[in-house]
């Protein structure tokens, strides 16, 4: 064990998920006021004894992305100055995450910068949730944990009993990850060819695999805007899929992507609550919770046994 006693302590980003885990541990939510000055700077005040407490700090960096990201780096700082003996920081979602390599001359590589903030606020180590490229592993020079989501998602799509089913990467990126799910649902793999032309902006070439008279299921780490999913799964119906089934792990969900997703021809997408998902309106969506799977974590990192038997 570290030493210290738990606590676990949230931002703003997605008090739900941080109740919910606290929860599972059967500990209270650590005292902490986050709110702003009328400026807009964030302010925070931890208000109970931390001084070599064992602390985690759950904070989303999802939209929006810059203030939450601010209240995680503010959160981590306050508590270093409270004498925490460690701090890590649980990060269901790592924003900035596609930021991960220079993809033309004079950019900024933001998702090492991001690493780089966490480190130097004070974290000792960091647990997350299916980054968007494992590398970015390697940008922190901290501990670092990679939870996965899919034993959730995949037990999901067992239980519905799916027939003749395919998993379908949306791109060559999400090769490595359809194809865990096609080989724990004991399913076919397809990869769809899919281009970007510029950030936010895709286009479909050809779909590599049979789907025709198929069950599919779409797999992603994220739904941003929508778009790639929506023309993906157009491309798909008329290759001769039946039903299409999307899952994926972070529901950023931007620019109405899910008044989008209801009005499109994909039959569910399941999603979990890294990030909130708040429509009621959505009959589509599925949320899915983690919280037990980053309790557990938790639990493990202080008690210092593996994390990664988790998914053994």
């Amino acid at each position: 064990m570290a030493g210290g006693q738990l606590k676990v302590f949230t931002g703003k980003a997605n008090l739900d998920l941080a109740e919910k885990i606290c929860r599972y541990l059967k500990f209270s939510l650590g005292k902490a006021e986050v709110t702003s000055f009328p400026d807009g700077e964030v302010r925070v005040e931890i208000k109970e004894n931390a001084r070599g407490a064992d602390a985690f700090i759950i904070q989303s960096t999802c939209p929006p992305v810059n203030n939450n990201l601010m209240e995680l780096l503010v959160m981590i700082d306050a508590l270093r100055r409270a004498s925490a003996r460690r701090i890590t920081a649980v990060i269901p979602y790592y924003g900035y995450a596609r930021q991960d390599r220079k993809v033309q001359p004079r950019v900024p590589i933001t998702a090492k910068l991001v690493a780089n903030l966490i480190t130097v606020a004070g974290a000792n180590r960091v647990l997350v949730m299916d980054l968007h490229v494992g590398q970015i592993q390697g940008f922190f020079d901290i501990p670092v944990d990679h939870l996965f989501a899919a034993p959730a998602l995949i037990n999901y799509f067992r239980k519905k009993r799916v027939r003749d089913m395919v998993i379908v990467a949306p791109d060559p990126g999400a090769v490595e990850r359809a194809a865990a799910f096609a080989k724990r649902l004991k399913a076919s793999l397809a990869i769809i060819d899919k281009r970007r032309p510029r950030p936010g902006v895709s286009k479909v070439f050809n779909v590599v695999g049979k789907v025709k008279d198929k069950n599919v299921i779409l797999v992603d780490d994220m739904i941003d805007t929508g778009g790639s999913i929506i023309e993906s799964a157009k491309v798909l119906k008329e290759k001769g899929a039946s039903n299409i089934y999307v899952g994926c792990t972070h529901p950023v969900f931007s620019k109405r992507a899910g008044e989008r997703l209801q009005n499109s021809i994909v039959k569910e997408v399941v999603v979990t609550d890294t990030i909130p998902f708040r429509s009621k309106q959505n009959s589509k969506v599925k949320v899915l919770s983690i919280a037990s799977l980053l309790g557990e974590a938790i639990k493990r990192i202080h008690n210092e046994t593996s994390v990664s038997s988790l998914f053994v």
